[in-house]
């Protein structure tokens, strides 16, 4: 399995199959630290879906994204508050994704503090789908510089300890062509197989209000 090129077309895995295109649709989980070879980032986990073979290679699309969940919890602290904001934003290219972001707090803030970080968070996560592609959104929100934006800009609301795109899911995708390689396929196929195996899923995030903090947590 190789990532796709926005992530550098590393390798991210094997898996046997006796013919190829039993692969086709399959959801392989991966970590940043397999793609990057940073130690920092094994605590984020990264999903990617088979969408053809090329000999060898089975080709994938992004499918989404999420802190591990001892990392996530192993950053909750006593008097301090965890602000989240989940948003679902449309790309420059007609990608639409549920991105979720984090922020945790040096000490006990206000709920009226709390409501401008979250407004931060929404204002520049909308701002960078607007003007991004999928691929340059999708390496923005993983490898941090999304949420380095939001910490610059909501820390002069309150001092922050960590800010995070915690999460993120492909809803879905323009009906295009897209190439890889010797290879054409029809993103509206590819589409149905994405959505059918997200079905199967169950997202913790999926009845949640876009904007609306899914937990605040002051201890």
């Amino acid at each position: 399995m190789v990532a796709p090129p926005y992530f550098g077309s590393v390798e991210i895995g094997s898996v046997p199959a006796d013919d190829p295109q039993k692969l086709i649709g399959r959801v392989i989980e991966s970590t940043l630290y397999d793609i990057t070879e940073d130690f920092a980032h094994q605590y984020l986990k990264t999903y990617f879906q088979v969408v053809g073979v090329d000999g060898r290679r089975a080709l994938t699309i992004f499918k989404g994204h999420e802190y591990s969940r001892d990392y996530l919890r192993s950053l909750v602290r006593r008097k301090t508050t965890r602000v989240d904001g989940i948003f679902d934003v449309v790309t420059k290219d007609n990608y639409k994704l549920r991105v979720a972001a984090c922020a945790f707090t040096n000490t006990r803030i206000k709920t009226s503090q709390e409501m401008e970080i979250r407004a931060i968070m929404k204002r520049i996560i909308e701002e960078r789908a607007r003007t991004l592609t999928f691929d340059q959104f999708v390496q923005e929100a993983v490898l941090g510089k999304i949420a380095s934006d939001i910490y610059n800009e909501a820390k002069k609301i309150a001092p922050l300890r960590h800010v995070g795109i915690r999460k993120s899911k492909v809803l879905s995708k323009p009906q295009v062509q897209i190439e890889t390689g010797k290879m054409e396929a029809p993103f509206a196929i590819i589409t149905e197989v994405a959505e059918a195996s997200s079905s199967e899923e169950p997202d913790e995030d999926e009845n949640l209000e876009d904007g609306e903090a899914e937990e605040t947590t002051n201890t």
